[in-house]
């Protein structure tokens, strides 16, 4: 299985390299601003302060692995907070194939979370490849809980350093109180590519996180329009040119009954 392959890495992937070493890690997500790794398996690392992040989704980490703030930057890391309840990998799974009606999917793999020991992970996710008829995609998920209040970490801000790539963007935007979302939401939309320069080959992930303001509880999902993540050369070639959802129709989807019951465990 690739998971057990790329758990052999440890630490491994960055958007500046593919296999560095922890230090380099630390130094690269310092450097850049953001607290991010990008795995290409369908695994997580957890632990070292409670901080996991899903296989080549390419998801945003909050500020777990060292308490400092970036480098060039005012902006404080998110932490995490222990999620209330725990919340399984086939849960995330199932919500994940509920967000995707009619497609048909495939290598599927979820990580629970525990919220008794903060080593074990904080953060439950889930992955897999979707095809709707328009060509596979890899998409994936996490759910975790921030402490509030709030701040200006990652899932709450575009800021960055150094700035984006040409032709990367980041929006921020707010939803009202609803019953939906109790006390409104913080909504981050990314679009990345894989490697710069980029070109009609390369592949490109879109990632939407939603942030519950009242309860810190966050979802974040990543779209690729390929059949794997990582960065560079290494890539998957496209298989499509747009993810399978649109960012409205995924913050519909984080926001509705799928999703509800795991928004309502985390946080």
């Amino acid at each position: 299985m690739p998971f057990e392959a790329d758990l052999a890495h440890a630490l491994d992937r960055t958007t500046d390299s593919l296999e560095p070493d922890l230090s380099t890690i630390l130094g690269t997500a310092v450097e850049r601003g953001r607290r991010r790794r990008r795995r290409r398996s369908a695994g997580v690392v957890a632990g070292v302060g409670a901080c996991a992040v899903l296989a080549a989704a390419g998801l945003l980490i909050p500020g777990a692995l060292a308490g400092n703030r970036f480098a060039g930057s005012a902006i404080e890391p998110a932490a995490p907070a222990a999620p209330r309840s725990a919340v399984t990998g086939a849960q995330m799974i199932q919500a994940l194939e509920m967000t995707f009606p009619g497609g048909r999917f495939s290598q599927e793999t979820g990580q629970d979370n525990n919220p008794s020991d903060p080593s074990g992970g904080f953060v439950a996710n889930g992955e897999l490849l979707v095809d709707d008829g328009q060509g596979a995609a890899l998409v994936g998920v996490s759910a975790l809980r921030l402490r509030l209040p709030l701040g200006d970490g990652d899932g709450l801000s575009c800021e960055r350093t150094p700035a984006r790539a040409a032709g990367d963007t980041c929006t921020l935007s707010e939803l009202p109180s609803s019953a939906a979302v109790p006390g409104g939401a913080v909504v981050m939309s990314e679009r990345n590519a894989a490697r710069q320069p980029a070109g009609a080959d390369t592949a490109r992930r879109w990632t939407v996180t939603v942030t519950l303001k009242s309860t810190g509880a966050q979802l974040q999902l990543v779209q690729w329009n390929s059949t794997g993540g990582g960065t560079g050369a290494d890539t998957p070639k496209p298989t499509r040119s747009a993810p399978p959802l649109s960012e409205q129709q995924v913050v519909a989807a984080l926001t509705g009954a799928a999703w509800a019951p795991i928004l309502g465990a985390v946080g």
